[in-house]
């Protein structure tokens, strides 16, 4: 059977007053879709209402208007940027540590007495420093995974490390792994439990009982993490490359 092909385009763009303010709401049609609803992407803010049919545009800003507290709510959880630049104050294993310029003596990027210390023009810094937390996140999400994987007697296919707005980690039915690169400025604790959570579903491609006593065989408490991204994950998304 042909697969119906989905769009995402903007069909228009509408205005949303929201606490005095004008919001700006983008209208998508997805023929996808099951039913009108709204997204709020949390790093950028963007407001948008996605659309199963061009009847339901025609809805969608009304729909929009009946869920004005839940995107203002939304709204104040999209953190401040960040820049990855000499002075920032940046989370690497969820411990802080403030990026300084460096001599050029040790590399581009590299750590020194609780600081990141960056190499070179100012221009490059941002891409420097972005660099070097992807490379530390690969590491460590490779390390993490062979451990566990190798305790419940699998072997990923392959590892992936991106820039994810809505998943920390993901396994397909292939064993084919990714991550975001985020998860190494949060906690250790964090980034072990989104790989053991990911590594299970090597074993169980669910979430039910089996699934979750494989996690708690591999890390014990999951309550912790879980509710560590609950309340301070998407503050990860504030750390950006200018």
């Amino acid at each position: 059977m042909r697969k119906v092909k989905a769009t995402r385009k903007v069909a228009r763009r509408e205005l949303l007053a929201i606490e005095g303010r004008d919001v700006e709401v983008n209208v998508r049609l997805n023929p996808r879709a099951r039913r009108l609803i709204v997204k709020v992407h949390p790093t950028t803010g963007e407001v948008s209402v996605v659309a199963p049919s061009q009847r339901a545009l025609d809805r969608a800003l009304d729909f929009a208007r009946g869920q004005k507290d839940w995107i203002e709510r939304q709204l104040s959880r999209v953190p401040s940027p960040v820049p990855l630049a000499v002075g920032a104050r940046i989370p690497l294993r969820g411990v802080e540590h403030v990026v300084r310029d460096g001599d050029g003596g040790r590399g581009a990027v590299w750590l020194e007495d609780g600081t990141i210390r960056v190499a070179g023009h100012r221009e490059h810094h941002s891409r420097r420093i972005l660099d070097f937390l992807k490379r530390e996140a690969r590491r460590e999400l490779e390390a993490r995974t062979l451990f566990h994987a190798a305790r419940i007697g699998l072997k990923h296919k392959r590892i992936t490390v991106r820039d994810t707005a809505s998943r920390w980690g993901s396994c397909s039915a292939g064993r084919s792994l990714s991550f975001s690169w985020r998860l190494i400025l949060a906690p250790s604790f964090v980034l072990e439990y989104v790989v053991a959570h990911e590594v299970a579903h090597m074993r169980e491609m669910n979430h039910g009982p089996k699934f979750w006593r494989i996690v708690q065989d591999l890390i014990g408490d999951t309550r912790r993490p879980q509710k560590w991204l609950r309340d301070q994950g998407h503050m990860l998304h504030r750390y950006a490359a200018k």
